[in-house]
């Protein structure tokens, strides 16, 4: 048992230290939301394939040292070895990360009002709230998640979330009608990002919002980023759209049936049922779907025009030609030979790219400005693609007719960021080593594949890193 004169005179000692201020090493650009064990939710159209649809980033910053730890000295000098140790050292470890809570809230309460957050606002806001060990461990703890985008469609757009789409198509058809009435959003995409965010409603995060920020923000690595969020999130308490315990949604902040974050709720979220409050929480989804709509159509959502379409490539293609950042009219890409699958020629729906995000031997793509509208909501082409699948799936669209490149697998992020090193020094820059596949490293993987004599398909695959190897 341990000793209580011991453990009293360590609180005591501890309270007296001041709280360390550690800058974050590391900027938050969330590549995916983080999940919880992937469940299976049984909804009232059958059981919900719930997964966690990450692709292949991490969005865990670099570690640093913990503010304000209990110097190792401090430990032997009041406590033994053996369990009871353990016992005073997580006691003391407790104490002090109260005390460094108060004192950041007490600091951070000032900047909140500052920002027009009422005293009242931020007592209700924070009754009862503490420093939640669990949501640093999820933060501290979040693996490298590689997966191949074949392996993810296959989830992500799997018959059972077909089937599910289609189902809350047809139970919400009047509201999603009026939804693309006014926002000019076809209701399939919405439904779509609404299957991948939170699998129609099913799995929207229990977490209480203001514990999560705040926890996030005294943590200190990404202080300014979490207290942004966290005083956003008070200013929807402050206009009564929800109370501070019904705001609730993942451990990472992200919120409701289509996963908004604080600051982008107040930015985009609407009131989609006229009852006078944005209601993103509810088991009501209308105010979500419509806020989904509206964040889209601010990005400049095009009516009537596709997300993309598969297409056919000829013998001959010119492959230097592909990439997002290419842009060309239909008539061209007629011209080249590029076909649908069935052989038809390509509709003209505005100036596109052909995109090949498994190289030669995948799926190929053309895509349009819609493409990039989908981004605004997540930037990986593996998430684009799945919400323009999925919602052509649900509208009784087929399935790919190409296969992929199944016996590939995806590179780790340090095969990433090796592949980068390697193609920097053989001349070919990828503008920046940070383990993420973006334009410039597809771009850098092309002229290296032309320079070998191979299709410059800009696949960053294994084979290309291998080649790399061997010089």
């Amino acid at each position: 048992m341990c000793n209580p004169v011991r453990i009293a005179a360590l609180l005591t000692a501890l309270a007296a230290l001041p709280a360390a201020a550690t800058p974050p090493s590391a900027s938050l650009r969330p590549e995916q939301r983080p999940s919880a064990p992937v469940p299976t939710v049984a909804t009232m159209t059958g059981a919900v394939e719930v997964t966690n649809l990450a692709v292949n980033r991490s969005m865990r910053p670099i570690a640093r040292n913990s503010a304000g730890g209990l110097p190792a000295t401090a430990v032997t000098a009041e406590t033994e070895t053996g369990p009871e140790a353990l016992d005073v050292a997580a006691m003391a470890a407790a104490a002090l990360d109260e005390v460094g809570f108060r004192d950041w809230r007490t600091g951070f309460e000032a900047r909140a009002r500052a920002a027009g957050i009422s005293q009242a606002t931020l007592d209700a806001a924070f009754a009862g709230v503490g420093p939640d060990a669990e949501i640093i461990r999820l933060d501290q703890n979040q693996a490298e998640f590689s997966r191949a985008l074949w392996d993810y469609l296959d989830s992500a757009v799997s018959q059972n979330r077909i089937d599910n789409g289609t189902a809350a198509l047809a139970r919400h058809a009047e509201d999603l009608r009026a939804i693309e009435r006014r926002y000019g959003v076809e209701a399939e995409v919405v439904v779509a990002v609404w299957g991948l965010e939170s699998a129609y409603g099913a799995v929207r995060g229990s977490t209480d919002i203001i514990t999560a920020m705040a926890t996030l923000a005294h943590e200190g690595r990404r202080q300014d980023f979490f207290e942004t969020q966290l005083i956003a999130a008070l200013q929807i308490l402050e206009a009564g759209d929800i109370g501070p315990r019904q705001m609730t949604g993942s451990w990472a902040g992200a919120m409701g049936h289509t996963q908004f974050m604080p600051t982008s709720y107040l930015e985009f979220a609407v009131d989609g049922d006229g009852d006078g409050r944005r209601d993103i929480w509810s088991d009501n989804p209308v105010d979500a779907l419509a806020s989904t709509a509206n964040y889209l159509s601010e990005f400049g959502w095009t009516t009537g025009q596709p997300w993309g379409m598969e297409v056919r490539l000829p013998e001959g293609f010119d492959y230097s030609q592909t990439g997002e950042r290419i842009k060309r009219s239909i008539d061209h890409w007629n011209r080249e030979g590029v076909r649908l699958p069935g052989g038809a020629r390509l509709p003209d729906h505005g100036r596109a790219s052909i995109l090949l995000p498994a190289g030669a031997d995948g799926v190929a793509f053309v895509i349009f400005d819609n493409f990039h509208v989908i981004e605004r909501y997540n930037p990986a082409d593996a998430y684009v693609i799945a919400v323009g699948h999925l919602s052509d799936r649900i509208t009784g669209g087929g399935a790919f007719r190409a296969d992929w490149p199944r016996g590939d697998r995806a590179l780790t992020r340090d095969e990433r960021v090796e592949l980068q090193e390697r193609l920097t020094r053989a001349g070919f820059s990828t503008l920046g080593i940070d383990g993420i596949i973006g334009p410039n490293t597809l771009e850098a993987v092309r002229r290296y594949q032309a320079s070998q004599g191979l299709t410059p398909d800009g696949y960053a695959s294994l084979r290309i890193l291998e080649r790399l190897r061997r010089g």
